[in-house]
């Protein structure tokens, strides 16, 4: 028997509760004698049972000598890592102790400005000083992709201070980049690269997608075990491999970040979809590879839909695909991406990942079979059927280039503000966060210089249905900027 072969956190969990001490702690539910019956439904009996925390037999999320400790080591060993950090609180979480734990206030750090709102959050809490950098813009899809080579040379040419390269690997819709001569070139400069790999945590257990972040050179990389694999709504993984990283400073952050008190069924998830992946990792995710390739065929044959592909990979900031993201563009049939969702939740009980103006995303996971794959297709077939407008859907404006910066996120989050029309809101410098979730990629981010260009790509996106998310009015009647 492998050391692999077992959860030690939810076995730690089942015996504490079958050993029948009678509960004078925490939660106040008393593992379900009190709970409401909608609770016990929606938890199981079970679970409520075993949905206790901090006893001994349970170990310390904050300082593990037992059943997480052990977990944690399984988890770091199947992936491969030196160290595996369970998170509670998402990859968000997760990036918040990737970047804390690995920089100091001040310093320089570059990044794709295609980051998720997360590393925001982060730079502001770390006070680190970002320098952006415009990842390559697909004129087809109208989407972000990766960050170039050459373009992260001249920025570290220009900011020979900065400590880190953040990436995101694989995007939100799975294209890669060739990540390990970027690796090799940052740490020939002596710069860390931290990784949000949110959307990879399957990619080490089939050789038909792109390598892990940590197999082609990653110092640290996050991600979302929720997200593509079998644990709960926000748990992830932070991984950690080589000398560069300061494991105990990482400890140290994420034991700051995380609460102390920590949900043991979150934990266990992650415990049990180690150990799910151990089991039939590779046959699983090798199934998920397959289906969507036939699904990929399949929904190209479709008269004006078109699916981005591997053979369209081929750029320097596009030169892999994750395959189980099926990006549909559905210009063709000339509908937005916005409207195509809405008809497909509505009509065919269809729900994609996301919508943008051209495309939408549809994820296979391990869990999804060939009927799930039918579904999903025959639904598409009746809607470039059914429901296609004559002509192709307009283009819509050009994601603008990145914004100059007036302060650092930490300075403008913490800078007195006012709140202006969006419309003259031109040339001040932003005071919150403005996105379209999914993906939560923000547009504007505290310290942006506002650019008219900016202001009229929002609106347009706003105009197309997406759902804006993060300013304070979200109507985005007014703005908040920094007051002068």
């Amino acid at each position: 028997m492998s050391r692999q072969d077992h959860a030690p956190i939810a076995e730690a969990m089942r015996a504490y509760a079958e050993d029948g001490a009678l509960a004078f702690h925490t939660p106040g539910h008393k593992q379900g004698l009190g709970a409401h019956p909608l609770l016990r439904e929606l938890i199981t009996e079970q679970g409520l049972r075993e949905e206790v925390s901090l006893m001994e037999e349970l170990d310390d999320l904050h300082e593990p000598t037992m059943c997480i400790r052990e977990a944690q080591e399984l988890a770091a060993e199947l992936y491969g890592a030196d160290r595996a950090y369970f998170m509670i609180n998402g990859t968000t979480g997760a990036i918040h102790t990737m970047v804390l734990g690995a920089l100091q206030p001040g310093d320089t750090v570059l990044a794709p400005r295609n980051a998720h709102r997360s590393l925001v959050g982060a730079f502001i809490l770390a006070g680190v000083q970002p320098v952006w950098i415009q990842p390559e813009i697909s004129g087809t899809y109208g989407i972000a992709m990766g960050l170039r080579l050459a373009d992260i040379q001249k920025a570290v040419e220009a900011h020979p201070e900065a400590k880190a390269l953040v990436l995101v690997y694989p995007t939100y819709y799975g294209v890669t980049v060739d990540l390990q001569a970027i690796a090799d070139f940052v740490h020939a400069h002596g710069m860390l690269l931290l990784v949000d790999e949110a959307h990879g945590p399957h990619l080490r257990f089939s050789e038909e997608l792109p390598p892990q972040a940590l197999d082609a050179g990653a110092d640290m990389a996050a991600q979302s075990t929720h997200k593509i694999v079998g644990a709960m709504t926000q748990a992830s993984m932070l991984l950690t491999k080589g000398p560069r990283v300061d494991d105990e400073r990482v400890r140290q952050a994420a034991s700051l970040l995380q609460s102390t008190s920590p949900n043991q069924l979150l934990l266990a998830s992650l415990d049990i979809a180690r150990l799910q992946l151990h089991e039939a990792g590779a046959e699983r995710i090798g199934r998920a590879v397959q289906l969507s390739d036939q699904l990929r065929r399949d929904i190209d044959a479709i008269p004006g839909l078109h699916v981005m592909g591997t053979d369209e990979m081929t750029t320097p900031g596009a030169s892999g695909l994750d395959r189980t993201k099926i990006t549909v563009s559905v210009r063709g049939i000339g509908l937005s991406g916005t409207e195509a969702e809405h008809i497909l939740r509505h009509a065919y009980r269809i729900q994609c990942e996301l919508s943008d103006a051209y495309n939408l995303l549809f994820i296979i996971s391990y869990a999804d079979n060939e009927d799930t794959c039918s579904r999903l297709l025959a639904a598409l077939q009746g809607l470039a059927r059914d429901h296609r407008k004559s002509g192709s859907f307009a283009a819509a404006a050009e994601i603008p280039p990145v914004p100059a910066q007036g302060m650092t996120p930490r300075e403008a989050f913490f800078a007195p503000v006012e709140r202006v029309p969006f419309e003259q809101a031109a040339g001040r410098l932003a005071a919150e966060q403005v996105m379209f979730y999914p993906p939560g990629i923000p547009l504007l981010m505290p310290g942006d210089e506002i650019g008219r260009d900016m202001l009229d790509y929002i609106r347009s996106m706003q105009e197309l249905g997406r759902k804006v998310v993060g300013p304070e009015d979200a109507s985005l009647q007014r703005l908040k900027v920094v007051r002068r």
